[in-house]
């Protein structure tokens, strides 16, 4: 296929070819994210703006290219889930839950991943880390335990975890993002698969760590003596944010039979939020705590988002992922059973190796480029699925493969208990294989048998 054929540039600098010319700044960009030698929304900025300067997009064009409802989506649940957090409500869980097996290391490595899982799908994995990992360093300093098993199967079930949900993970979202999927189309397809993943791994875990974990009664009572309730700083805070999150999840399960955008939904959740924790706020007072609420927001994955955004549509303008498309297609022999597993083996051992968020943003249009010719957005499906399970367990690959890794492994680091590259990798790579193993299982046992 000519370049004519697929490329809408025209326009390029010094007449170079525009698919050799947006392939270099991605591949540049992405060499440069990879080393994580210059701040991530940086290096998505600068590759958006070389786009432009090339001729490969124009400023309109590339605006066309974001996404924003990703974009809101993720403002609009970084803002609550911020918001939130401020009453004490998810350490207030952590510390319920261990308290609930009675203090038993045993019974507490079980329940802090499943309340992580939980969480991570609820809210983020990102989030979930942070509220998460401090209380355990908190309850495992009272045993006198290592905390290393309680905060690898923490980083595994984080992103297992986030799998099950359109909000739980980013590749989600903008997978969900890019078809208009509904928070419970990502539900049924991908919970039933989680959830035999995350007993596989609590199995294993309580297998090789259950029993060699032990303290002692006297440092089980002082586990026990933590009062949950004094977790909780702002109780009027948390009846707010837990009426807001309710609301908002709700708002995901029925947004699509009114056909409202997930992104207006969390937006819309947000500012209730804002209006309800600054309500009786005198006029100083509210803007201050509007303008620190707005600070929660991680503005550096919004703007890398924007900016990678907008260096994919430079790929897809200059026809690149449309010849990828029809490659992969040759290489599949049409066959969407085939393309599901390539799919998901590859965005797995991709996904080990860098991070999953722009390796999914490049993979969407080359897949939407395919639909045509392999029976439409219905019978491709599977490939999408498998896009997210391959993209998400392909997270648990290695300590870089996922924001939420790197976050718990600088928090233990900082606590005294720093875990290594390599040693990570004799549990990562195993889970990885597992999760993705079974996730191909259960892909063919769904759509292809």
């Amino acid at each position: 296929m000519s370049v004519g054929e697929v490329s809408h540039v025209s326009n390029v600098i010094f007449d170079l070819n525009p698919m050799i010319l947006s392939s270099a700044i991605l591949i540049v960009s992405y060499i440069i994210l990879f080393t994580e030698k210059l701040n991530r929304a940086v290096v998505a900025l600068i590759g958006a703006s070389v786009m432009i300067f090339a001729g490969i997009l124009t400023q309109e064009t590339a605006i066309k290219g974001i996404d924003f409802n990703t974009l809101a989506l993720l403002i609009g649940m970084m803002t609550i889930v911020g918001i939130s957090e401020k009453s004490g409500m998810f350490q207030f869980v952590a510390i319920w839950a261990a308290k609930k097996v009675k203090a038993n290391p045993r019974g507490l490595l079980i329940v802090l991943s499943l309340v992580t899982a939980l969480f991570s799908a609820l809210l983020d994995n990102v989030t979930t880390v942070l509220l998460i990992v401090p209380v355990t360093f908190q309850i495992t300093r009272k045993l006198q335990i290592t905390p290393y098993p309680y905060l690898i199967s923490e980083i595994f079930a984080s992103n297992i975890g986030g799998t099950a949900t359109l909000i739980g993970d980013p590749p989600n979202i903008l997978i969900g993002s890019a078809l208009n999927l509904s928070f419970m189309d990502f539900v049924n397809e991908l919970t039933p698969v989680v959830m035999a993943v995350m007993l596989v791994q609590i199995f294993l875990f309580d297998f090789i760590w259950g029993k060699r974990i032990v303290t002692s009664e006297k440092h089980k009572k002082l586990v026990m003596k933590i009062n949950e309730i004094d977790s909780i700083s702002d109780w009027c805070l948390l009846r707010k944010s837990l009426f807001v999150l309710i609301a908002v999840i709700a708002g995901f399960m029925m947004a699509e039979h009114f056909h409202i955008a997930n992104g207006t939904i969390a937006m819309f959740g947000a500012a209730i939020l804002l209006l309800l924790y600054t309500l009786d706020e005198d006029h100083n007072e509210r803007d201050h705590k509007v303008e620190e609420a707005l600070g929660l927001v991680d503005w550096t994955t919004i703007f890398f988002f924007a900016g990678l955004f907008a260096i994919v549509y430079g790929l897809e303008e200059a026809g690149v992922l449309t010849v990828l498309g029809h490659k992969f297609v040759e290489m599949t022999d049409g066959s969407i059973e085939k393309a599901a597993m390539l799919v998901i083996w590859v965005s797995a051992f991709v996904s080990t190796a860098i991070d999953n968020i722009p390796f999914v943003a490049t993979m969407i249009p080359m897949i939407k480029s395919m639909e045509e010719s392999m029976g439409g957005r219905e019978a491709m499906m599977p490939v999408w699925w498998a896009l997210s399970l391959g993209a998400c367990f392909g997270g648990n690959g290695s300590l870089i493969a996922a924001s939420a890794n790197v976050i718990v492994a600088g928090m233990a680091s900082r606590e005294g208990h720093p875990i290594s590259f390599l040693r990570f990798l004799i549990w990562s790579i195993p889970a990885m294989l597992i999760s993705t193993g079974m996730a191909a299982i259960y892909l063919h046992m769904r759509h292809f048998m």
